[in-house]
């Protein structure tokens, strides 16, 4: 247990000394929850003790970067809270010089080129560089402020973050004090590993906590809220988005709450401050996958004479069960037993059982030569013959999905010997299978309003 001193609240509307309760210093139940928007929400409970002379809390150890504004403490029927502050004194010379005006100080005085003495004097005034002290003799010399030597650090200086309630204690009392406040620079993304191996994959998510909030949280419970939290700044409302965490790691709990997604890391964690810490959070495996070969091509009303382009692949997972927070996610496989990186593709929010397209590059071996065979445009309307040709240069079959954003009206017409299907609305999605070492060839005719 520690005694905290008496302690000057010169912000109060009276200035009485007051004297500080006994608050343990262990905090007995501590969690931290984070949003994924800067945003974090700390939990602590530690043991009080109060009599009746006591008129002050001092908890020490909050975070730098506390929001003042949402401190919610709980402590005691027998106790009434008139006020609270935030308080952090950062040590300097000019605060110590400060807080010694009319104090005994000591000061170190030059008697020859290679010798000082050191005398005691009381401090009177100080400015950026000298400050006037009275010595024993009644003298009054001016001195430089680094020959000034202090023995200790006054209790009106706070020099760990601090809260400072002002209470009325109505009888002697043996408590928890029980804290919550919101806090800003932290937060937590999501990244992935993504191995595949053959049609299967494995994926692995990693979470990281970046903790810059001045406070270093020890052995803490630790969760992450998925939801639109909407918290106001500056009188303008702001959402902050939190991303859904994964449920089926063993050590990682979801429960739904008031609207929002709950999850529970399932051990004690540490976050140093200025720190990222990663947790795996996820695994999942034997996915099942396909590889994809895509290109966007031209607008045929637009479109004049010949044009080569490159097909982007994909890798398609199955969906999952659960849902994936956004975040980036690297793809690898491995070729005669050594890893290779395949590219590095991002998801956002993801809801379970949703289908995921990951794109991890351009397909070396696939390209799409699109050319204009015949045009009968009129003021009015357009009408144009394309041809595509899709050439796989590798040594396996592939289905090459081709995308032509197309303006369709009432009475607009694509004819082709070709099955399509339109996406997106405005897209007319062409699925072809391409054998090795081959091109494959078709036509199709697109007729509509300008």
């Amino acid at each position: 247990m520690k005694k905290l001193s008496t302690l000057l609240l010169t912000s109060l509307a009276f200035s009485s000394s007051l004297l500080s309760a006994t608050l343990d210093e262990e905090i007995t139940n501590s969690s931290l929850v984070v949003y994924n928007s800067n945003l974090g929400l700390v939990h602590e409970q530690r043991a009080l003790s109060l009599n009746t002379a006591d008129t002050s809390i001092i908890y020490e150890g909050v975070a730098q970067s506390i929001k003042s504004d949402s401190i919610s403490a709980e402590i005691s029927p027998n106790v009434i809270l008139y006020s609270q502050q935030y308080r952090y004194d950062a040590l300097s010379q000019q605060k110590l010089l400060q807080a010694h005006i009319g104090k005994k100080v000591e000061v170190r005085l030059l008697k020859n080129r290679n010798e000082f003495k050191i005398i005691t004097a009381t401090l009177l005034s100080s400015n950026a560089k000298k400050s006037l002290v009275r010595t024993l003799a009644y003298k009054i010399i001016t001195v430089n402020n680094d020959d000034v030597i202090f023995e200790s650090i006054p209790d009106r200086l706070v020099t760990k973050p601090s809260l400072l309630f002002n209470i009325k204690t109505l009888k002697d009392t043996k408590t928890q004090m029980k804290l919550d406040y919101l806090i800003s620079n932290i937060s937590f993304t999501s990244n992935y590993v993504l191995n595949i191996d053959g049609n299967n994959a494995n994926l692995t998510g990693w979470v990281s906590i970046d903790n810059k909030s001045g406070k270093r949280f020890e052995q803490t419970k630790l969760s992450l809220v998925a939801g639109d939290i909407q918290i106001q700044q500056n009188n303008h409302p702001q959402l902050y988005k939190s991303m859904q965490v994964m449920s089926d790691a063993p050590r990682v709990k979801e429960d739904a709450f008031e609207g929002y997604h709950f999850y529970t890391i399932g051990f004690p964690v540490t976050l140093a401050n200025n720190e990222t810490t990663q947790i795996q959070f996820m695994q999942k495996k034997n996915i099942a996958m396909q590889k994809l070969y895509s290109a966007t091509l031209t607008n045929p009303l637009y479109f004049r004479g010949e044009k080569t382009s490159k097909a982007s692949q994909f890798i398609h997972l199955k969906g999952l069960d659960t849902p994936l927070p956004q975040g980036k996610i690297r793809i690898y496989s491995k070729q005669n037993g050594q890893s290779i990186l395949l590219g590095e593709s991002s998801i956002e929010q993801t809801a379970k059982n949703s289908n995921i397209a990951l794109k991890n590059g351009i397909n070396f071996d696939v390209k799409v030569t699109q050319k204009v065979t015949a045009r009968k445009d009129t003021k009015s309307f357009f009408n144009v013959d394309v041809e595509y040709a899709i050439t796989n240069s590798s040594d396996a079959n592939k289905t090459v999905t081709l995308l032509v954003p197309f303006n369709t009206y009432e009475d607009s017409k694509v004819t082709t010997d070709e099955n399509y299907t339109f996406t997106k609305g405005n897209l007319v999605t062409f699925s072809v299978a391409v054998d090795a070492n081959s091109v494959k060839k078709f036509n199709v005719n697109y007729e509509s309003k300008k």
